[in-house]
């Protein structure tokens, strides 16, 4: 039987044929640039359905039969809408070809490849890559995460104040209006108390990145469940805490997001809450 490390190596190969695609596709499809929302879908999907069918291409052969989460919406998936769409027994393929995919449109760098695979409602194997960083993280369940295959942990750091820490918001979040509510209100309450609050992009990224320590923490509100999956288990195994905003083990379908390590979390999960 196929053990989840040895998912990884496939998996990066994937969204490294991806992410080089990307670097080549003009990132603005049409003259002039969209104007609309219509447009600017338009251009995303003539970018993102090639790079969907490479990906898609690897990992169907590497696990035939394994369903794509998007296609399992219904009565027998753990979420819908903004949800992964998982199923609650089985495997499943999470997949973003570009999160980050405001930033890709605009021309700015900051977007990679995010893919897991998801067991029993639960990440079991990640693959996330940047190409112009020229990087990528890996983690598959109880072998620990890496980037570029060298272990990663979180940030040492013990004090708040002088903690560095991202936070985003899941696409189209005029659907999710509860949690931009609370988006603001948490932001309004976590600037005064850290040294600086940025989002620097594609949501599994920062997460990943606060599991290797370049952020000390990350949070967000709203269901966002393909592009906080793959970075989850990463940050799990590299030794963060990974909860909803109630400090609950974080699961595919909840509302808030918080990752950071032990000695800053419990603060964090205080200043959050309402």
């Amino acid at each position: 039987m196929t053990t989840y490390a040895a998912l990884l190596s496939p998996m990066a190969t994937a969204a490294h044929e991806v992410g080089a695609l990307l670097v080549k596709s003009p990132r603005r499809a049409t003259a002039p640039s969209p104007d609309t929302m219509d447009e600017l879908a338009t251009a995303y999907l003539a970018i993102e359905s090639p790079a969907t069918a490479v990906m898609r291409r690897h990992l169907d052969a590497l696990l035939p039969g394994v369903p794509w989460a998007e296609e399992l919406h219904g009565e027998h998936s753990l979420g819908s809408g903004a949800d992964a769409g998982l199923p609650a027994v089985g495997d499943a393929w999470v997949g973003d070809v570009i999160d980050g995919a405001v930033q890709y449109m605009q021309g700015l760098p900051q977007f990679c490849v995010s893919l897991a695979l998801v067991r029993d409602g639960e990440p079991v194997a990640a693959a996330l890559h940047a190409p112009l960083l020229g990087e990528t993280y890996l983690a598959a369940a109880g072998h620990g995460a890496t980037r570029n295959g060298e272990p990663v942990a979180p940030s040492p750091r013990t004090r708040l104040e002088a903690a560095f820490v991202g936070t985003s918001h899941p696409p189209f979040i005029a659907e999710q209006p509860a949690a931009a509510a609370a988006a603001g209100r948490s932001l309004a309450a976590v600037l005064p108390a850290v040294s600086a609050v940025r989002n620097l992009g594609p949501t599994s990224w920062q997460i990943a990145d606060t599991a290797a320590g370049r952020l000390d923490a990350f949070w967000e509100y709203g269901r966002d469940d393909a592009n906080l999956l793959p970075g989850a288990l990463v940050a799990r195994e590299a030794g963060a805490v990974v909860t909803d905003t109630e400090g609950r083990p974080w699961r595919a379908g909840a509302t808030g997001f918080l990752v950071a390590p032990r000695p800053l979390h419990g603060e964090l999960l205080q200043l959050l809450k309402p």
